[in-house]
C-alpha cells in the first residue's frame, strides 16, 4: 500500500472520526444501532439464506424489547450480562439490548462444554444469561447460579419499550468481554473499551473503504472477534446489510451468494470449499477476507484461477480490538503476508534475529487487560505496547510478514525453524489437504514433526512426504517423522489445535526419516 493510499485512509479516518463523534468524542458503541435505525430505517440489516430478514428499524425494536426486559431485572450499568447464542437474528437482539442498557455485553462461544461454560461464568459474574431456544439446555446444565434469560420468555413478554433509554458507555468503559478460546491454557476474558471498539470499527472502515451498501457474507460463528467487529459493529454502523449463514451447508451456502455480497469473510477451510462449487460466482465481490490461520499457497492458487480473486490476509488478536492489518493490494505477496498497520496502529519487531522478532504493537485499539487476570494482563501490555507473541517482519515494501507463533518457534542445534514455512510447503504437496508442524524434544534441541490430513482420506507414502519438503526445504527443515491424522483437531475460531496433537502425539502411526 503507497503513501498516497495511506493518506487517504488517514484523510477517511480523521472524516469519519468527525462523523461518529459528538460532543468531542466518539459515539457510544451501543448507539451503533440506534443511529443505523434513524438513518436507514426500511434497509435490511440481516438477511438469512432461508429468505427471513429484518430491517433496521425492527432490529432496533427488538433489542429495545430485549432491554426493557433486562432492566426490569435489575441490570445496571457496569453489570455483565452474557449472551450464548447462535448466527441468528436473535444474536443482534440480544447483544444490542444488553449494550443499550449500559452493561457489557459477554458473548460466549455455542461450541463450549456445559463445564467450561461454568468455568467462564464463575470468572465473569454476570447478572444475566440470555440465552437462545437452541442453546438452553447448555445452560441449564451449568446449574448457574445468575440469573436466566431465554429466547422463548422474551418472546412471550409483552413489556414495553417506549420509554427505554440508551445508557451510553464512558469512553474508557468496559464495553464488552471476550473470552479466548484457551488453546494456550484457561480462557480469559479480554476487556474492550467502548473507545477501542469504536477506533477499531473506523480503523476498519478505512481500510476496506466500507460503504453504505456493503452486503457482508457471514458463515463464521458471531461470538468471534473478527466478525464482531465486521458484522456487529461495522456493518450496524454503515447500515450495511450481514448475509448470515446459520450453518454452512450446500444449499444455504449457494443461496447465500444470490444475496450479491460485496464481502466474503471466512478462514482458510472456507474459501478452499468455496472453489469445488463449479456453478459459484463471485462477480459482486470486492474483497475476500480471511481470517484465523495463515491461507496455504494451494488454497491461494486454485481459489485465484477458480474465480479471479484475491484472498486477502487479515491479522488481528482478541487483543488488539481485534483488527491490526489487513492486505488488499492486488498483488503477488507470500502466503503470510498481512499488509501495512490500519491507520493509527504503531508497530515494533523486537529481540530480533536477521529481520524477525516478536511483534508488539500499539494503539487506542488494544483491550484494557484481562478480566480477573492482572498478571496475564501485566506480562503482555507494557508501557502502552501489547505483546503479540507473533514473530513477525517486514517486507520490503513495509508491509508485515508473520513468521508464527513465537512458542511455536522450533530450534535445532541452534538454528531457527518456523513452523508456517514447512507447513506451507506440506500442503502444497498432492493430496495433502491440512498439515501441522511442531517441535519435538531431543539432546540437541527440538527436531520438526508433521501432522498430516489428506484430501478424502488418500494414502501417502511418507518417505515421499518427507523427500518432497527436502526438495523444497533446507535439510534441517525437512520434517523427521509424519503423522497421519484422520481429521484435525480444530479450535473454534478454525486454527489447528496444536495442543491437542502434542497431547495424541503418542498415539499415531508415524513414519521416520
Amino acid at each position: 500500500m503507497g503513501s498516497w493510499h495511506m493518506n487517504r485512509e488517514y484523510a477517511r479516518f480523521r472524516a469519519l472520526k468527525q462523523d461518529f463523534s459528538y460532543n468531542g468524542h466518539l459515539i457510544s458503541p451501543n448507539r451503533l444501532l440506534i443511529r443505523s435505525s434513524e438513518l436507514f430505517p426500511e434497509k435490511i440489516a440481516v438477511q438469512l439464506p432461508s429468505g427471513d430478514h429484518i430491517t433496521f428499524r425492527n432490529l432496533a425494536d427488538g433489542a429495545k424489547k430485549i432491554s426493557a426486559i433486562l432492566i426490569s431485572m435489575g441490570v445496571q450499568p457496569g453489570d455483565r450480562v452474557v449472551v450464548l447464542a447462535e448466527n441468528s437474528i436473535f444474536f443482534y437482539f440480544a447483544y444490542y439490548g444488553i449494550w443499550q442498557t449500559g452493561a457489557t455485553v459477554v458473548p460466549l462461544s455455542t461450541f463450549l462444554h456445559e463445564q467450561e461454560i461454568s468455568d467462564i461464568l464463575a470468572d465473569a459474574l454476570p447478572r444475566v444469561v440470555v440465552v437462545s431456544n437452541e442453546l438452553t439446555a447448555k445452560v441449564d446444565m451449568t446449574r448457574v447460579a445468575c440469573r436466566v434469560l431465554r429466547e422463548d420468555e422474551i418472546m412471550r413478554s409483552t413489556g414495553d419499550s417506549a420509554a427505554f433509554k440508551i445508557h451510553d458507555f464512558a469512553p474508557d468503559a468496559v464495553a464488552a468481554i471476550l473470552y479466548t478460546s484457551g488453546t494456550t491454557g484457561k480462557p480469559k476474558g479480554v476487556m474492550l473499551s467502548a473507545c477501542g471498539i469504536m477506533t477499531n470499527v473506523l480503523q476498519g472502515m478505512c481500510r476496506f473503504n466500507f460503504l453504505e451498501d456493503e452486503r457482508v457474507l457471514c458463515p463464521l460463528p458471531l461470538f468471534h472477534s473478527f466478525t464482531q467487529i465486521t458484522c456487529v459493529w461495522a456493518a450496524i454502523a454503515t447500515g450495511s446489510c450481514v448475509i448470515l449463514l446459520p450453518k454452512i451447508m450446500k444449499d444455504s451456502l449457494l443461496q447465500s451468494f444470490t444475496y450479491r455480497p460485496t464481502f466474503v469473510l471466512g478462514i482458510p477451510h472456507f474459501f478452499a470449499l468455496l472453489c469445488r462449487f463449479a456453478s459459484l460466482s463471485l462477480h459482486t465481490v470486492r474483497y475476500c477476507i480471511s481470517g484465523g490461520d495463515a491461507v496455504s499457497d494451494a488454497i491461494r492458487k486454485i481459489f485465484a484461477l477458480r474465480f479471479s480473486k484475491k484472498i486477502c490476509n487479515g491479522y488481528g488478536l482478541t487483543e488488539s480490538g481485534p483488527l491490526i492489518a489487513v492486505d488488499l493490494d492486488d498483488t503477488i505477496s507470500t502466503t503470510n503476508t498481512i499488509g501495512k498497520p490500519v491507520v493509527q496502529v504503531m508497530c515494533d519487531i523486537r529481540n530480533g534475529d536477521h529481520g524477525i522478532g516478536i511483534l508488539w504493537v500499539r494503539g487506542e485499539n488494544l483491550m484494557l487487560g484481562y478480566y480477573h487476570a492482572q498478571a496475564a494482563t501485566e506480562a503482555v501490555l507494557k508501557d502502552g505496547w501489547l505483546n503479540t507473541g507473533d514473530l513477525a517482519r517486514f517486507d520490503a515494501d513495509g508491509k508485515l510478514v508473520i513468521c508464527g507463533r513465537e512458542k511455536d518457534l522450533i530450534v535445532y542445534r541452534g538454528l531457527k525453524i518456523y513452523p508456517q514455512e514447512v507447513e506451507n510447503v506440506l500442503t502444497s504437496a498432492p493430496n495433502v489437504q491440512l498439515a501441522a508442524v511442531i517441535g519435538i524434544p531431543d539432546v540437541e534441541g527440538c527436531y520438526p514433526a508433521a501432522f498430516v490430513q489428506t484430501v478424502d482420506h488418500k494414502q501417502i507414502d511418507p518417505e515421499v512426504l518427507i523427500e518432497f519438503c527436502k526438495r523444497h526445504l533446507a535439510h534441517y527443515k525437512v520434517p523427521r517423522t509424519v503423522y497421519f491424522m484422520k481429521s484435525m483437531p480444530m479450535t473454534p475460531t478454525g486454527k489447528i489445535d496444536k495442543k491437542v496433537l502434542m497431547q495424541q502425539l503418542h498415539a499415531k502411526p508415524s513414519c521416520g526419516m
